[in-house]
Order: C-alpha cells, then sequence, then structure tokens
C-alpha cells in the first residue's frame, strides 16, 4: 500500500476550501469550491477535504454511532494495485466498513474499514486512466 494523501471531513467545506486555498495559499489541484470534494499541493503530499455528510451517506452511516467512534474527522487514503485483492487479502483480519465499490465520480474503486482507534481508512484503484 502506499499512502496517498489525508483527507479531512468536514461540515463547512465552501469555507474550509477558502481556508485551504486563500488564507494558507495551497495550490488547489483538484476541485472547485462548489465540488463538495478539494486536493491541494502540501509539500510532498496531498491534503484533501471532503463534505463529512457525503463521506457518511457512502459508508451508510450517521456521525453519532453509538460504539463511541471517532467523529469522522480524517481519513487515511491508501492506493492499492487491485482493491479486490487487497479486501480479500484483509477481511479476515479488519472489518470492512464497506465493501469494494465503483464510485464513477470520484473514478476510483474503493473500500473502507477502521482502524482499532476508529480511524478511518480507505484504500482505492483509480480507474480513469
Amino acid at each position: 500500500m502506499k499512502l496517498t494523501h489525508t483527507r479531512i471531513l468536514v461540515n463547512n467545506y465552501e469555507e474550509c476550501y477558502f481556508f485551504y486555498k486563500d488564507t494558507l495559499s495551497f495550490e488547489c489541484t483538484w476541485g472547485t469550491e462548489h465540488t463538495k470534494y478539494a486536493q491541494f499541493q502540501v509539500g510532498q503530499t496531498q491534503l484533501a477535504i471532503f463534505d463529512k455528510q457525503q463521506m457518511l451517506e457512502d459508508l451508510n452511516e450517521s456521525n453519532d454511532d453509538e460504539r463511541n467512534l471517532p467523529k469522522n474527522e480524517v481519513v487515511l487514503i491508501f492506493a492499492v494495485d487491485d482493491v479486490d485483492e487487497t479486501f480479500q487479502s484483509l477481511k479476515s483480519k479488519v472489518l470492512f466498513v464497506s465493501v469494494p465499490h465503483t464510485r464513477e465520480d470520484w473514478g476510483i474503486r474503493v473500500a473502507h474499514f477502521r482502524d482499532p482507534n476508529g480511524t478511518l481508512i480507505e484504500i482505492n484503484t483509480n480507474i480513469m486512466d
């Protein structure tokens, strides 16, 4: 796996977009103030912001999970060669929140699981090549 970027899940997407773009002067490499998702170049890595509600909808979760997990603020993103193959190799070791599925609108095949602390982890493969 290769860690590609960190994603911050936000309740106030447009305000955060302008904070990272204008206040901190990070170069926006993908997205606009209207897309609900944007990536910024920060040194040698990417920082992404994403509308929290959209992420929760994809996971079929709400933000008031009774298990007292963290409030879904950060997602660690790992690029893998094959999401389905990685899913098969990990499914006996971790509890997946979402099974592999294709998100044409995101340009990726994706699955999600959590670490023991509840941090959301995404594995994905680019399907736009």
